[in-house]
């Protein structure tokens, strides 16, 4: 686990990392906030679309290789960014860190599928639960170190820092993790493949034998449903990112793009995004739908409560820090006793009853509020993070299908990276210029709407009352 943890820090920790270092990066390159913004709006992009496409990767080359090869990715991207300052190759570093970090995540999940395969029993939950407080708790420390290396050595050492992690994790994964299966034993689920069953065709299965040969598996990546997902995703976001002033000529081509990426993969004998599967597998495609809700509301709280703390109730950054902290112990002690429970509906649904109650509690907080009060909240959406992360984690780990995690994984990370951009978007929308009681009312009162919705569909997902396909 050694080395599938420390690859999973990687991602999160950059994400978070670098927010403590823009101004000292604006400042020496002579550019402004708008321009430094796309060192942390590309790296978000980059991951949404590496993270599945890395785990299709993983589903046809072997997670191990692909996480190996992510983790030089982010050695390139480390000495890019530590030898070339200047923000179009600090762009590209970023981009590079984006999709070489994002193997560690579904190569790691589709690794302990085959490891648990292998030795013919389950992988334990608390297991799953540690590459979830990775997660976690990386993106807690991410700004905190980044400020320290920032302040000591200079913002290059937030991208030097790369080096020497990647290279430990680098030459841990070649001397701990187990070597790829045989391709015949890892072939990818095809269209026809549902969780909870074998209901491939015929050719479904001529097909599984030609996944064997590398020519066949080369060919299985399916370059223009690549395509048509990165066109399809980049549209979404850039329409999502202004939703203050929408730009509504960009819903034609997210619409047209999206019906020609489904047209297309359910052509595919080797999608990159079963659409069928997800089409047939409900359960699958509803953990989506709740992981992207639940992240939804986790990311406007995270962003927009700090924001309210320093504007309205005039907190400095450092103490508004400190509030928050709480919020970020809570989600990883809350992840570990996630981890450790049977079920999954339950802790899922005590998440989704906990978002709803910290956003009455913010409904009636103003800039008055004791300290109390504010520790409270920070609490109370705390809490869910943790159990939300593990719990829906261990859905897709169970209503995946055979052969294919990685690319299972990947999607569920890219749900949860809309739900972040969405989130941005509407504290923008909430705010203004300036966050103010009015505008975190009005934040809590659509995360509350959207906690009810959240609560209905994890109660009414039968498939969750054993962790079932």
């Amino acid at each position: 686990m050694t080395p599938l943890l420390l690859g999973s820090v990687l991602n999160p920790v950059n994400s978070t990392m670098i927010a403590t270092a823009l101004a000292s990066i604006g400042s020496d390159l002579h550019v402004g906030a708008a321009r430094t913004a796309w060192l942390v709006a590309c790296l978000y992009l980059a991951s949404a679309i590496g993270q599945p496409a890395m785990g299709r990767l993983a589903d046809l080359f072997g997670p191990r290789r692909v996480f190996l090869s992510g983790l030089v990715l982010v050695c390139a991207a480390g000495l890019v960014g530590t030898f070339l300052p200047t923000l179009g190759w600090l762009i590209v570093s970023r981009v590079l860190l984006g999709f070489g970090t994002s193997a560690a995540y579904p190569a790691a999940m589709a690794l302990l599928r085959a490891e648990s395969q292998r030795l013919g029993r389950e992988t334990p939950r608390p297991v799953l639960g540690l590459l979830s407080l990775a997660g976690l708790s990386s993106a807690a420390v991410g700004p905190v170190l980044g400020g320290l290396l920032t302040a000591t050595l200079g913002w290059r050492a937030i991208f030097a820092v790369n080096i020497p992690l990647a290279l430990t994790a680098l030459v841990l994964a070649v001397w701990w993790l187990p070597a790829d299966a045989p391709a015949r034993d890892r072939a990818p689920a095809r269209s026809g493949a549902v969780a909870g069953g074998d209901a491939r065709t015929g050719a479904a299965r001529a097909a599984d034998e030609d996944a064997r040969h590398p020519r066949s598996r080369v060919a299985s990546l399916d370059p223009l449903g690549i395509a048509l997902f990165t066109g399809t995703l980049v549209t979404a976001m850039l329409f999502l990112l202004r939703l203050d002033r929408p730009l509504w000529w960009l819903l034609p081509p997210v619409a047209v793009l999206g019906g020609a990426l489904a047209w297309w993969e359910r052509r595919r004998t080797a999608p990159f995004i079963d659409v069928t599967m997800l089409t047939r597998n409900r359960a699958l495609a509803t953990t989506y739908l709740r992981h992207g809700t639940a992240y939804l509301i986790i990311y406007c709280v995270m962003y927009g409560y700090a924001q309210w703390l320093e504007d309205a109730h005039g907190l400095s950054s450092f103490t508004a820090g400190l509030v928050m902290l709480p919020m970020s112990a809570a989600a990883a002690v809350c992840s570990l006793l996630g981890a450790r429970t049977k079920g999954i509906r339950a802790p899922l649904t005590v998440a989704a009853v906990l978002l709803a109650a910290g956003s009455g509690l913010l409904l009636l907080t103003g800039h008055h509020a004791s300290t109390a009060v504010l520790l409270s909240a920070a609490v109370l959406f705390g809490l869910p993070q943790g159990l939300t992360s593990t719990g829906n984690q261990a859905a897709v780990y169970a209503q995946a299908p055979a052969g294919g995690m990685g690319a299972a994984a990947g999607l569920q990370r890219t749900a949860q990276y809309l739900g972040a951009i969405t989130a941005a978007s509407l504290i923008g929308l909430f705010y203004g210029p300036r966050a103010t009681d009015g505008g975190l009312h009005d934040m809590a009162a659509v995360t509350g709407l959207l906690s009810v919705v959240l609560v209905l569909l994890t109660v009414g997902d039968r498939a969750l009352r054993a962790g079932r396909r």
